[in-house]
């Protein structure tokens, strides 16, 4: 009997070691979190950066724990969530919209061992950085493609918000376009939402009935491609590889491609050498690449295309190289020189060839 108690002991207490070792192994994991502003399976923007945390967990595995909260609205409710996530102990949170800045540094400040890294966004901390793509640099490409394309002159574009990386690619489209084609005018739809199906299948639908012959988009869902298809059209992909919804319609698509970020940024976390910088990559850095062309496209278009984006990952071609006029008609980068990235990214203005006025 005392033996068999010894041996029970014996086991109870090797149970009691190897559980405390699970847990001790589960705190040990680094967990990092994101902050959606739509859904993951909005198939653009937040379902991109979704993919690059899934990047993540595969590259890290047992290392590090990830979580997401996804449709979380700016303001007020995302700095809630930002809180939450700083508190259950994540060391890294990656906040992915434009309108969570101010709730990102506002929770940071709270919180100075926590790493945040915000999307889009232009101010820093000690322990916030900044990132972002050149998503113009796909505008120019696709601006070209669109002045070759379109049959009736008039480019529709679905645009979100009226902040300086929305203006920024609609410039970038028209110049582009324009350089091909100088009849070319671009006309905008503002939706006041990065993702809501409805408003932007509805945009669409206005700008065909202007005459537009290829939609744009920075919105996030694929309903102004969808729109495009079942109006004849041609359209734009955005953030991600649309085409399983409109296969006949989408010329190609922009691409976010965040998983090398991501997974060099968790390993700074991991290994220490996490520092506040900014990043804004383009097609060199691969954080933004062009979807298959569709095959309609004639050869030389295409080739048209690729120069271009080879000349930009060279050095050799800018988006905003001038002359480049105001929608007055003012020069507002001359002959020689491109736009610096101060004007980038406090892009206020419209060029010429788009037709009405920015939001207040």
């Amino acid at each position: 009997m005392n033996s068999k108690r010894l041996f029970l002991g014996a086991l109870l207490a090797a149970a009691m070691v190897v559980g405390a070792s699970a847990g001790y192994a589960a705190e040990k994991k680094t967990k990092v979190g994101f902050v959606y502003v739509g859904p993951i399976g909005d198939h653009g923007w937040s379902y991109q950066h979704n993919v690059g945390r899934m990047a993540i967990a595969r590259t890290f595995g047992d290392q590090v724990k990830t979580t997401y909260v996804e449709s979380v609205p700016e303001g007020a409710d995302a700095a809630r969530v930002i809180t939450k996530l700083a508190r259950t102990g994540h060391k890294l949170i990656f906040t992915t919209s434009f309108g969570y800045m101010n709730p990102t540094l506002k929770v940071a400040k709270r919180f100075p061992k926590v790493k945040f890294e915000h999307a889009t966004g232009f101010k820093r901390s000690k322990n916030v950085t900044t990132y972002s793509a050149r998503f113009y640099e796909g505008r120019h490409v696709v601006g070209l493609i669109a002045g070759k394309m379109t049959k009736s002159n008039i480019l529709g574009y679905v645009a979100s918000f009226p902040i300086p990386e929305v203006i920024r690619g609609i410039n970038a489209t028209i110049i582009a376009a324009r350089s091909v084609n100088p009849n070319i005018k671009i006309k905008v739809v503002w939706v006041s939402s990065w993702f809501d199906p409805g408003k932007e299948a509805d945009a669409a639908k206005a700008l065909i009935a202007q005459g537009a012959d290829i939609i744009m988009q920075h919105t996030d869902s694929p309903a102004p491609l969808q729109q495009a298809q079942k109006n004849k059209v041609w359209a734009v992909g955005q953030a991600s590889d649309m085409v399983s919804f409109g296969p006949k319609a989408q010329l190609t698509a922009i691409i976010d491609n965040w998983n090398a970020y991501y997974i060099r940024r968790t390993k700074a976390v991991l290994d220490g050498t996490w520092k506040s910088q900014d990043t804004w990559g383009g097609f060199k850095a691969g954080m933004v690449s062009m979807a298959p062309y569709n095959k309609a496209i004639p050869a030389d278009i295409v080739a048209l295309a690729e120069k271009a984006k080879n000349g930009i990952i060279a050095g050799t071609v800018h988006p905003f190289a001038g002359p480049i006029k105001n929608q007055a008609g003012k020069i507002v980068v001359p002959a020689g020189k491109n736009a610096d990235d101060g004007m980038l990214l406090g892009m206020n203005f419209y060029v010429e060839g788009v037709d009405g006025t920015i939001p207040k």
